[in-house]
């Protein structure tokens, strides 16, 4: 029996992933996609590249995309105390990193970042947003040496949190931005299919889509449809104006981003299909933010690109929040998808 869902985004939540560390989120999708498989590979760059067959073969080569990869932080130096210095990999806000716990390299050594006391502050120091080079990993050593035994330069820096659920069925967890789009592409993985589909989990689309260009590069497909996790930015004192979408109120469908206008007419047909088929839907309220699409949309001669994504509050930080109905809503509106596509 096949895990639901939500068992599974929780799974996929709660495994560390850093970009270019992803290693155990695509060793727990392999596990779940090789039954069903016809063939698996990865490549130079750590994608995972899954082929299925269809009840028939579409004359298009169709691609679902989903990035396996994380935020998180990477070690630079050790201090003769014992802290850890460190950078970001992708993009995070640095005001939420004072007093979070992470675990360092693939021993996941427990640590927590610090700062200098609040009372030893001067007042500039209290009203700015700290550098990087003022926080570090406090991981227990006493000394370089200490640290040394247990940690490594260029270790990843791992959030630690736990998935829960709550309120309205809703989840708090880390890494929902992509692990959304993973966990509803291994549940497509484990149905029977209207068409052949290569499924594509990516490598490194937090620090510039990187991945994603390889793979299709490779696969040269004609239409591709890349499955995120999406800033909300509804959040009390912001403007509705200002705010960008809304979790609970369906998947977002992708018109445009800093990275990408998404094709026209798969945009439409997203938008019918969801319309007819009473599934919530909504579109950002902004330009913002970006997805692998930018990099496959341009790869060789062109590929046509959509985009489905999940409202998540609080993307990029150790605890995001996103509804379970709108997983289970881009579930659907993806299974209609691949129907419209097999019926041409």
């Amino acid at each position: 029996m096949t895990a639901s869902l939500i068992d599974t985004l929780k799974t996929l939540c709660l495994l560390p992933g850093v970009s270019s560390w992803e290693d155990a989120v695509r060793d727990y999708i392999r596990t779940q996609a090789e039954p069903y498989a016809e063939r698996i590979r990865q490549d130079a760059m750590g994608n995972l590249i899954v082929h299925k067959k269809g009840a028939v073969s579409a004359p298009g080569k169709l691609m679902l995309c989903a990035h396996m990869d994380e935020v998180g932080l990477i070690v630079k130096s050790v201090s003769e105390d014992g802290s850890l210095h460190f950078g970001c990999v992708g993009g995070i806000d640095r005001r939420i990193l004072l007093g979070k716990r992470v675990v360092v390299g693939d021993r996941q050594i427990p640590g927590v970042i610090g700062r200098k006391a609040v009372h030893l502050m001067e007042d500039g120091e209290r009203k700015s947003v700290p550098k990087l080079s003022s926080l570090y990993i406090d991981i227990g050593a006493r000394s370089r040496e200490e640290a040394l035994q247990q940690v490594q330069l260029g270790d990843q820096g791992v959030f630690v949190s736990d998935a829960v659920e709550f309120g309205n069925h809703m989840l708090k967890a880390k890494a929902i931005d992509d692990r959304i789009g993973c966990a509803v592409l291994v549940q497509l993985l484990q149905e029977d299919l209207p068409l052949d589909v290569t499924f594509v989990f990516t490598a490194q689309e937090e620090t510039g889509c990187r991945g994603a260009f390889a793979a299709a590069f490779s696969e040269t497909p004609e239409i591709a449809v890349v499955f995120e996790g999406t800033t909300s930015a509804d959040t009390p004192a912001v403007p509705e104006s200002r705010q960008v979408c809304w979790p609970g109120k369906g998947p977002v469908i992708s018109w445009m981003d800093n990275g990408t206008i998404y094709d026209r007419a798969l945009f439409q047909c997203l938008r019918d299909l969801a319309a007819k088929n009473d599934i919530p839907w909504q579109m950002k309220n902004a330009v913002a933010g970006g997805t692998d699409a930018r990099s496959i949309q341009r790869t060789k001669a062109g590929v046509r690109v959509a985009g489905i994504s999940a409202a998540v509050r609080y993307l990029h930080a150790p605890n995001s929040v996103c509804s379970l109905d709108d997983a289970e809503h881009i579930l659907q509106l993806a299974r209609l998808f691949l129907q419209a596509m097999a019926a041409g």
